[in-house]
Parts: structure tokens; C-alpha cells; sequence
């Protein structure tokens, strides 16, 4: 690992962009600058189609910015890489491959000894609380198994950031926020840096250790917080009054966005 000249893990330097379509350019982005250090869990929260996933998807490499650039231990992203694991909002596993062999399938393409790949399963499988269901397909799993096993899968590549592009979006809110604590869990064990986009204020702040705040479209970076509530982190904090106060920071920060977006 080799951070960039400042000590950073991930640098995202006044990236812009602007989609072409038919009815004319659509700027989703405006220049945009933050970074994140090493094992750091960040979020982008904001008002919806303020260009957060658009974000995620430059980190991933599968957007090319129009402008500015983003590095990665000191390199620019040119395109997907093994060093980045995704997670999206739909669960994206391959429904004909069991829990076990969906974790492993990054492993495989890679070449990893079988012996090796079970191994490495068996670990994430018992860190994201699947024991007993490796060998069950993805039809037999509820929505918040089926985004622990996309989970694991990412963990198991053992890439350099974690990107979550709203992965608890589709689940009811009890799941939600037992997943939440799950994950929380599995980024204390596996330490990971993590790039989390949603728009659930409670849940940044119940994540995370920095939240960058953007406007409303054309998206920029309107304040970052810093979540400084003590780790690990349990659910009953959420009634507490620091909790509460930044919860309502943020809020009104999302508030003030959204009114100029009617």
C-alpha cells in the first residue's frame, strides 16, 4: 500500500460531470474535492439525484469523469479494478451459485486454490452471521441475507475500499437497522476504508466516522461533519442528546437543499 503525498488512502480531486443526452448536457457534478484515510468510513449523504452515486460509480471506475481526477493509494483510477469492491442497492448475486460459491466466485476467476477459497468463505460467512446456510441459493435467502452474502463477496477480493451505493435501501426498516449493526461489525473486525452513499441521515450518522453533505443538482460538497461519537457504537445511542444533535445538523443541512430543489 502506498497512501498518496498527503497521507491519504482515496483522493478525489475536483472531479466534474456532465451527461450527454439528447435534450442537451445534464451537469450532474460540479467540481468536487474530499478525501478519506486509511480504514476511515465516510459518507455521502444529500438530497436525491444530487450526484452521490455518480461519485461511487468514479471511485469504481465505471464512470470516467469529465474533469479532475481520483486516486487511490496514490494511483489515478482508469477504469474497474480488483482493489475495489462493490456494493450496490440490488443485490447482484448469481442466483444459479450457492452463498459459499457467490463469495468465492472473485476468488475463482482469480485462480485461488479451492482449499484457499473455502478457507476465505468460511471466514466471511461467520463474520456477516451466515453459518449454516453455505451451501443455500440466493432464492432461499431473505433481502438482508442476500446484501450480507454481496457483502462477504466484496470482503473476500480483499480490496483496498469498500464502495456501498445505498445497500440497505431496499430493505424493510427492522432489517435496516439490524444490518446496520452488522455492518459496523464487520468493519471493526475487517477494518476496511469504506465509501458509503445514502440518503438516511440516522444512518450516517450511526455509521459513520465523517459525513460529506452535497447540494441539490448540480451536486457539490456543501459541508462535511465530523461524526465524533465514541466507538463501537450501539444501537441505544441513537436517543442520546450528541446523537440527536448532529442528527438534526444534518437534517437541516438536507432540508435547506431539498426546498431549493422544488
Amino acid at each position: 500500500m502506498v497512501l498518496d503525498g498527503n497521507g491519504f488512502k482515496l483522493s478525489i480531486e475536483e472531479v466534474c460531470k456532465t451527461f450527454n443526452a439528447r435534450a442537451g448536457d445534464v451537469e450532474a457534478l460540479q467540481a468536487t474535492s474530499f478525501h478519506v484515510r486509511e480504514g476511515e468510513f465516510v459518507t455521502i449523504l444529500g438530497p436525491s439525484g444530487c450526484g452521490k452515486s455518480t461519485i461511487l460509480r468514479i471511485v469504481a471506475g465505471l464512470t470516467e469523469p469529465t474533469a479532475g481526477r481520483v486516486l487511490l493509494d496514490g494511483r489515478e483510477i482508469k477504469g474497474p479494478g480488483p482493489d475495489r469492491g462493490m456494493v450496490f442497492q440490488s443485490y447482484t448475486l448469481f442466483p444459479w451459485l450457492t452463498v459459499r460459491r457467490n463469495i468465492e466466485f472473485g476468488l475463482e476467476l482469480r485462480g485461488v486454490p479451492a482449499q484457499e477459497r473455502l478457507a476465505v468463505s468460511r471466514h466471511y460467512v461467520e463474520l456477516v452471521g451466515l453459518k449454516g446456510f453455505e451451501e443455500t441459493f440466493p432464492a432461499g435467502l431473505s433481502g438482508g441475507m442476500k446484501q450480507r452474502v454481496a457483502i462477504a463477496r466484496a470482503l473476500a477480493n480483499d480490496p483496498e475500499i469498500l464502495l456501498m451505493d445505498e445497500p440497505f435501501g431496499a430493505l424493510d426498516a427492522q432489517t435496516r437497522l439490524i444490518m446496520q449493526e452488522i455492518l459496523l461489525k464487520v468493519w471493526e473486525e475487517a477494518r476496511k476504508t469504506i465509501l458509503f452513499v445514502t440518503h438516511d441521515v440516522e444512518e450516517a450518522v450511526f455509521l459513520s466516522d465523517t459525513v460529506h453533505v452535497m447540494t441539490s443538482r448540480p451536486g457539490q460538497i456543501k459541508e462535511t461533519v465530523c461524526i465524533d461519537l465514541p466507538r463501537p457504537r450501539t444501537y441505544e445511542m441513537k436517543d442520546e442528546p450528541a446523537f440527536l444533535h448532529l442528527k438534526r445538523q444534518l437534517l437541516d443541512l438536507i432540508r435547506e437543499e431539498s426546498l431549493k430543489a422544488v
